[in-house]
């Protein structure tokens, strides 16, 4: 089954949920009226739906091959098809039009980019790796090095990477050995090992720009001594082109459960030619701007699989024929009724829409937030959107990567035998979606930087603002008797976030312990509720599309959807605020031996 990009949800999130025109006096959205999103949306619908997805089974099948020359190979039809990526203009769609970008909010954006992942996990990250390098480059480069390689990578024409795990360092980064050796002409000399590079290696681009981090010889010791370096694998020249081959090499891929279309590369500094981004022993900060925009995205690989495995398992539940209906025939013509009249299976395909839909809605929103961080002239709202963002980063990782592995698990249930089998699709989104509940920091780390850093941050802010935002939101809509079963719903999750919020602050400190053992629960409960909001904000909106007599099935769909998720997901806040307050005695119990 082809997969279908949700063109429609996200034309309805940005016009009626979000209302994005009414921000069109600001500088980023002024070229962003509705007219031109819907065709950015039909657009990428199109290139992702019928460029992309058809590669998807091919990059999965055939992987990357490496040579031994240290060059690697990408699948059949990738490089053709970023050959069109980039004629087309999509990577830089979000980027800086100072530097060849077309300067569209990143919300937008975020609907491509949810697109292409969903058509093909795999090649898409090419493309959003390299945004990610070429953020770190927009925020912390001179000048120079600005005009150098921002128009390269925001149009895709060069492909950037991230180095920062080591074979014996991944989320501990203190522990790093690349060096860093001065070589008295603003160049310095690096030389180390790093592990797990995506894109480290291909044949998509003319040259390829690493984002690497490394000690400088002295530089303190933990992450106070980290920095960050461009270490191009070709030096451009004086036009700016590419030049003399660095002694950056690509030793070997891994062989992985899934993403085999991506290079996922051990990559070896030898002497490499490189130059400091920002000030010495600054780096991780730097680096952080990259790591935060791949955790949106990573988010976002959640929802995108998420939704392809749904399609699959939805249109499989449709045809398949087994058994008959509990409440009589419903295909008395035929041997059996389709498994979709059967209420278990529309259990794990309604979990699964309601969780995709929302979570859908989150990331918007949050990227929306993101946006006007940069772009509002209120000062009050560019700290709010600031806010919010270092706030729900961790959020929008754990809990969509979290809930779209769930999703598709479910959509391999739906398909029985089958799905357990290469062929049918599922499979390969249960694969490639795995790995995103680890990279960019694993979901439990999340957690903990939620709990340990997020929370506590600028005296408890962002949390308090978000919780006067949702108050204020049911204060407004609580007299709504068609919004009554989503303002209840969010009302009830907001107090129990609440009430878990003040137990880590008074049992957190006490003993560190409790807020690690509580941080995955508080995490889930913090997504559950945040979904409720966006639930209450789509009913509402879809409820005066229905108010203004629109009667398309897909606004009362929404609507039934959303209280599907308040009535059979919502309460599972209760469980997560039951279990974080039991504490950390138990499970810190045992000696390590016991295990």
């Amino acid at each position: 089954m082809p997969y279908k990009p949700p063109v429609r949800d996200y034309a309805f999130l940005l016009r009626d949920v979000l209302k994005l025109e009414q921000y069109a006096d600001l500088p980023a959205f002024a070229d962003a009226s509705m007219d031109v999103v819907d065709q950015i949306l039909e657009e990428a619908g199109r290139f992702t739906g019928e460029v992309l997805a058809p590669l998807n089974s091919v990059g999965d099948k055939t992987g990357c091959t490496w040579n031994e020359d240290h060059t690697v190979v990408t699948p059949p039809g990738f490089k053709e098809a970023y050959a069109q990526l980039v004629e087309a203009g999509w990577p830089a769609l979000g980027s800086d039009p100072n530097y060849g970008g077309q300067g569209l909010p990143h919300v937008v954006n975020i609907a491509f980019s949810e697109m292409s992942s969903g058509a093909n996990m795999a090649f898409s990250m090419y493309p959003g790796l390299t945004h990610g390098a070429y953020s770190a480059i927009h925020v912390g480069g001179s000048d120079e090095q600005k005009q150098l390689y921002l128009p390269k990578l925001a149009s895709g024409q060069w492909g950037g990477t991230m180095n920062l795990t080591e074979p014996h360092c991944g989320t501990d980064l203190g522990l790093l050995r690349t060096k860093a050796v001065p070589q008295g002409d603003g160049t310095y000399k690096i030389s180390g090992q790093k592990i797990w590079i995506s894109g480290g290696e291909h044949d998509l681009t003319e040259n390829i720009v690493h984002l690497v981090i490394a000690r400088i010889e002295g530089a303190p010791a933990g992450t106070r001594g980290i920095s960050l370096f461009i270490v191009p694998k070709f030096i451009p020249d004086a036009d700016g082109n590419p030049g003399e081959r660095n002694s950056v090499f690509c030793d070997g891929l891994e062989e992985k459960m899934g993403i085999h279309g991506n290079a996922t590369c051990v990559i070896r500094h030898e002497e490499a030619t490189g130059w400091l981004v920002g000030e010495e022993n600054r780096g991780l900060a730097l680096m952080f701007v990259m790591m935060n925009e791949a955790r949106i995205g990573v988010g976002l690989q959640g929802v995108a699989q998420a939704e392809a495995a749904y399609q699959a398992a939805a249109e499989f539940a449709r045809d398949r024929l087994q058994g008959r209906s509990l409440t009589g025939p419903k295909n008395p013509e035929g041997p059996a009724d389709p498994i979709i009249v059967h209420p278990d299976v529309r259990r794990m395909l309604m979990d699964s829409r309601a969780v995709i839909e929302g979570g859908r809605a989150f990331l918007a929103w949050t990227a929306l937030q993101g946006d006007l961080a940069h772009a509002s002239p209120d000062e009050a709202v560019r700290q709010k959107g600031q806010d919010y963002m270092a706030l729900m980063t961790p959020v929008v990782k754990a809990f969509l990567t979290d809930r779209g592995f769930k999703v598709a698990s479910d959509a391999m249930q739906v398909h029985g035998g089958s799905g357990f089998t290469e062929h049918f699709p599922v499979s390969q989104y249960l694969r490639d979606v795995r790995i995103a509940l680890i990279y960019e920091g694993t979901n439990g780390v999340q957690a903990l930087d939620l709990v340990g850093r997020k929370l506590a941050a600028n005296g408890g802010r962002a949390v308090m603002t978000f919780f006067a935002e949702l108050d204020a939101y049911i204060g407004e809509n609580e007299a709504d008797p068609q919004l009554k079963p989503f303002i209840d719903g969010l009302a009830k999750a907001k107090g129990e976030l609440q009430e878990a919020t003040m137990w880590l602050m008074q049992n957190g400190l006490a003993n560190p312990d409790n807020a690690g053992a509580a941080s995955t629960d508080y995490l889930q409960l913090f997504g559950l509720t945040a979904l409720a909001y966006m639930w209450a904000q789509t009913a509402k909106a879809a409820q005066a599309k229905i108010a203004a007599g629109d009667a398309d099935p897909f606004y009362a769909n929404k609507v039934t959807v959303g209280r599907y998720y308040v009535e059979r997901i919502l309460p599972e806040t209760a469980a997560h605020l039951a279990k974080l307050k039991t504490g950390a005695e138990l499970m810190m119990a045992l000696p390590a031996e016991a295990f």
